[in-house]
C-alpha cells in the first residue's frame, strides 16, 4: 500500500513498511522512505511523542529558561493531511521554499498585473474568513491545537493550502501567539485562560498566491478588565492603522516604521525589531521588508500594484526577543506581553487597499481604553 513519507524534507509517495516503532505503540501510522529519512526527521518527528515517562502533557525543554510563565504542551497533535486536490506550494513536501530562496536573491519587488490581483483578492477574502471562523472559538477552555484544527478544516472546506504548514518545516497550520508569545507560536495542548491574550495568524494558498493577515484577541474578561493590556493592545492595533493611513505611491517603505513607533512610544510600548512586514503574493514572502521601528534602512518606493503586509508587534517592556528552543516560538525577553496585528495591502493608483480588511460580523475588535 502507498503511503506519503511521515518526513517533513521528504513527503514522497513510498510502498515501505518501515514505521515508527513508537508511534506503533500509540497506533499512529508514521511510514518513512528508510532509515535516512527516519534518522533526519527524529528531532521533529518526536514531538508527536509521549513524554518519556508516558506523559500525554509535558514541558519538551524542562532546563529551557523560559522568560513568562508560558510553557510548551506536549506531545503535539500529528501533521494534519492535504487531500490531493489541492494545489501545494513548492515546499509542502520538502519543507524548502525554494522560489522564495530564489527571489530573495534578486531582491526585485513584485508589480502585479490586473489578472493577479483579482486572484489576490479572492485569496485574500478567503483568509479573512478562515481567521474569522478560528477567532470565534476563542475563549477559556479552548487549547491552540483545537484552533489549528479549526484552521485546517475551513482551509480545506476552501480548497486552500494553509501556507505556515511544513514552511521551513513548521508543523502546523497557523501560528498562535500567547501572551508573552510576539510571533511563530505553534498550537498545542495549552488551554486558553481567562486573561490571556492570543494572536492568531492565517496565512493560505489559493489559485498560485498566498494572502496573510493576523490579529490579536482577548481571551474572556480580565484581559479586557487590565489597563495595561488594553493599552498594549489597542496602541497595537491603532498603530497599524496609522501606518496604512500613509499607503500611497511614492511612499518609501521605510517611512512606516517612524509612524509606528512614534504612536507605540507615546503610549508607552516598544516595537520589535527583528520580525517586519513583507510582500507577498506568488509567493508566501518577499520584497518589500518591512520594518516597524523608527530609522530603519529599509529599501524600495510604493507603487501601485505592489502587495505587501504591515504587521507591528509591539511590547509592554523591552523590545528585545529571544527564541524557545523549538526555533519558532518567539517570546519577549522580559516575559512581558506582546501583540500584534497584521493586514495585506494593495498599493493603488491614489492611495491603498486594505485585502484583508474586517467585516461587520469580524469577531474580536477594538475596546475602549480603561
Amino acid at each position: 500500500m502507498t503511503s506519503v513519507c511521515a518526513s517533513p524534507t521528504c513527503g514522497k509517495d513510498t510502498e515501505s513498511n518501515l514505521k515508527c516503532p513508537v508511534c506503533l505503540k500509540d497506533n499512529i501510522a508514521s511510514v518513512f522512505c528508510d532509515q535516512t529519512c527516519f534518522r533526519s526527521s527524529w528531532s521533529h518527528h518526536k514531538s508527536i511523542h509521549k513524554g518519556d515517562d508516558g506523559s500525554e502533557d509535558y514541558n519538551p525543554f524542562p532546563s529551557f529558561s523560559y522568560t513568562g510563565d508560558l510553557r510548551p504542551h506536549y506531545p503535539l497533535s500529528g501533521r494534519r493531511t492535504i487531500p490531493k486536490h489541492i494545489k501545494l506550494p513548492d515546499y509542502a513536501k520538502t519543507g524548502r521554499p525554494i522560489s522564495e530562496i530564489k527571489s530573495d536573491r534578486i531582491g526585485k519587488i513584485p508589480v502585479n498585473t490586473p489578472k493577479n490581483i483579482e486572484k489576490i483578492k479572492k485569496v485574500a477574502v478567503l483568509s479573512r474568513e478562515i481567521l474569522d471562523a478560528a477567532a470565534a472559538a476563542v475563549k477559556p477552555g479552548v487549547t491552540t491545537d483545537e484552533i489549528d484544527a479549526i484552521v485546517h478544516k475551513e482551509c480545506i472546506k476552501r480548497n486552500c493550502y494553509p501556507s505556515p504548514l511544513n514552511y521551513y518545516n513548521f508543523p502546523k497550520s497557523v501560528c498562535t501567539s500567547i501572551n508573552e508569545i510576539i510571533c511563530h507560536g505553534i498550537p498545542d495542548k495549552r488551554k486558553l485562560q481567562d486573561g490571556d491574550i492570543v494572536n492568531i495568524d492565517v496565512s493560505i494558498y489559493y489559485l498560485g498566491f498566498h494572502s496573510d493577515l493576523n490579529e490579536t484577541y482577548y481571551v474572556g474578561d480580565k484581559s479586557k478588565a487590565n489597563p495595561d493590556i488594553v493599552r498594549l493592545v489597542e496602541t497595537t492595533r491603532e498603530s497599524l492603522d496609522l501606518a496604512i493611513q500613509a499607503v500611497k505611491p511614492g511612499l518609501p517603505f521605510r517611512d512606516l516604521g517612524n509612524i509606528i513607533e512614534e504612536h507605540a512610544t507615546k503610549n508607552n510600548c516598544s516595537v520589535v525589531k527583528t520580525y517586519c512586514g513583507h510582500g507577498t503574493g506568488e509567493l508566501f514572502h518577499c520584497q518589500p521588508n518591512v520594518p516597524h521601528y523608527a530609522k530603519n534602512k529599509a529599501v524600495g518606493i510604493a507603487k501601485p500594484g505592489m502587495v505587501f503586509t504591515i504587521e507591528p508587534m509591539l511590547n509592554l517592556g523591552t523590545y528585545k526577543d529571544v527564541s524557545w528552543p523549538d526555533n519558532w516560538t518567539s517570546s519577549t525577553q522580559d516575559g512581558q506581553f506582546s501583540a500584534q496585528f497584521e493586514h495585506m495591502l494593495l498599493v493603488t493608483e491614489d492611495g491603498v487597499e486594505v485585502l484583508t480588511a474586517r467585516t461587520e460580523t469580524s469577531p474580536g475588535g477594538p475596546v475602549n481604553r480603561i
